[in-house]
């Protein structure tokens, strides 16, 4: 299986970028970043849908799509092991991660995607989502090789 993450936006070095890559390099399965960014100034709802229509370009053809939006499913890290484990079995070969620049995604990227993650109710900057994400995909990979790197303890009232 291959992991894409197609993102709005450059990263620039800092530390963003070197958390993302850093936690992207420990994955055993192959993953990328691919960057899009809409250059022309445009109203924002015009400069959300051109971004919508870069992204969705970059999708590997027959990929499952996540679409990250705070509207979507919040998934436990157990339960995000446990759906990447479940594609995996499936035989998918391609996953693509949608992140949406500072205005967020389009509704085709959304209504287009195969998932609509949620990484919790607050907002966080775009390039800290995929470092998060990038963690996460390690830690969804760990946790599937019974690896102590996951440390959770039960959810409260357990």
């Amino acid at each position: 299986m291959r992991i894409t993450i197609i993102a709005v936006g450059r990263a620039r070095r800092g530390p963003e970028q070197a958390l993302c890559k850093d936690y992207l390099g420990r994955l055993q399965t192959p993953a990328e970043v691919i960057e899009v960014e809409e250059r022309k100034p445009l109203p924002p709802a015009d400069r959300i849908e051109s971004e919508a229509r870069l992204l969705l370009d970059k999708i590997p053809t027959g990929a499952i799509v996540i679409a990250l939006d705070g509207r979507g499913k919040a998934f436990s890290s157990e339960d995000l092991a446990a759906r990447m484990q479940t594609w995996r079995d499936e035989g998918t070969r391609e996953i693509a991660f949608l992140i949406g620049g500072a205005d967020g995604l389009d509704r085709a990227a959304i209504d287009g995607a195969d998932l609509v993650l949620s990484l919790g109710p607050m907002t966080w900057p775009h390039l800290l989502v995929r470092v998060l994400l990038a963690e996460q995909l390690y830690r969804a990979e760990q946790i599937q090789a019974g690896h102590p790197y996951h440390r959770a303890g039960p959810p409260p009232g357990r």
